[in-house]
């Protein structure tokens, strides 16, 4: 059978792929034998795919006729690995929009389809790739009516991001797919949790903290999802000390995806707005985990993160507790959460390692 040959714009849903579609940082966008959806369509033309071979039968044994496209009528795409802010903000807000669909679906009983999933992350895990955005500053994009979804994608992307720094050129996409994929478990508690506007009860908190087991459960048989990718999921609020859950394991029964999952997922959670805890800024959540690093994380893990975050902070400008703005213009190496600032008002460079009851409240650009 021959395959046709065609641009994404012809496709209609039912069409089934031929011959696997790669991206550009050559991870599959779309596989063969994958049956086109309304999602992989625009994902194809997000991407900027020219053109691609598809079976000549729909899925349901009908002839695929190709829809009309003129060669002149199609607009400019817009590559994801752009490196204009603006870009990299409307992907990831789309992939929150996908991301709560899918979610909700799950609430309804539908299993996880990986490919989906993949589909979803490919343009923005290619954004890693060049010239990467500020991800210490997601949780500027997060609100607490949509937190959940928020937390999802962006512990995605941190994941990815980390375990790039820390050189895992060949497991850093799974580990980043077992960042989005750490909460879904939360489909299966009552969701008038995940809403509620106050402290969830005791026996509230106890059924939550099974999540990662739900979630397991959920990508216990998905074969194209490595054990590590699942560990992870698994273990994501596991802590060195074993004060973690859901089963309380220390250090060395942690997997390494695991310890780079909590480093990530307890950042972003203590920075965002969520309904009933109010968000912390990030060099005070830093310096609480930095306080904690031998009991709760990974020494080394938590250090590259560190250094990371202190690569992104030289020149920014912040707001202190008192009120006072200023931009930092020294970070010290085993105080990295309180750098020397230089005052906006008065050009005043003051320190706040000599200014214990002063800290840095909020990051301004």
């Amino acid at each position: 059978m021959v395959p046709l040959k065609v641009h994404p714009k012809q496709l209609v849903p039912g069409c089934i792929v031929q011959k696997t579609i790669l991206g550009m940082s050559g991870n599959p966008i779309v596989k063969a034998e994958t049956v086109i959806e309304e999602q992989h369509i625009q994902a194809l033309v997000r991407f900027g795919i020219e053109q691609m071979e598809v079976r000549e039968r729909l899925i349901s044994g009908q002839p695929f006729k190709p829809k009309a496209y003129k060669n002149e009528d199609k607009q400019p795409i817009k590559k994801v690995t752009s490196p204009e802010p603006m870009d990299f903000e409307t992907i990831y807000v789309e992939t929150v929009h996908q991301y709560k669909k899918m979610f909700k679906a799950w609430q309804g009983g539908a299993p996880i389809d990986l490919g989906e999933v993949r589909n979803m992350v490919t343009p923005l895990f290619q954004s890693l790739t060049n010239n990467p955005p500020d991800l210490f500053i997601l949780y500027k994009y997060a609100t607490a009516r949509d937190y959940l979804y928020h937390h999802a994608v962006s512990v995605a992307l941190l994941s990815a991001y980390l375990a790039k720094k820390m050189k895992y050129e060949k497991g850093w996409f799974q580990i980043g797919l077992a960042g989005i994929l750490a909460d879904s478990g939360m489909s299966r508690l009552n969701p008038n949790w995940l809403v509620k506007g106050t402290e969830l009860t005791i026996p509230e908190y106890k059924e939550m903290k099974k999540h990662p087991t739900y979630s397991y459960q959920l990508v216990e048989n998905i074969t194209s999802l490595t054990k590590g990718a699942k560990l992870a999921i698994l273990q994501h609020h596991e802590r060195m000390d074993g004060s973690g859950y859901p089963l309380g394991v220390t250090g060395d029964k942690i997997h390494a995806y695991a310890k780079i999952l909590a480093i990530v997922d307890t950042y972003h959670a203590m920075t965002s707005e969520r309904a009933y805890r109010p968000k912390k800024s990030p060099f005070k959540v830093m310096e609480e985990m930095l306080s904690a690093k031998h009991q709760k994380y990974d020494y080394s893990t938590l250090q590259v993160f560190v250094d990371a975050f202190i690569n992104y902070s030289i020149g920014t400008e912040v707001m202190l507790s008192n009120g006072e703005r200023g931009h930092v213009v020294f970070i010290h190496k085993n105080t990295p959460t309180r750098p020397m600032i230089r005052l906006s008002h008065n050009n005043e460079i003051i320190d706040l390692n000599q200014k214990q009851a002063l800290y840095i409240e909020n990051i301004l650009t």
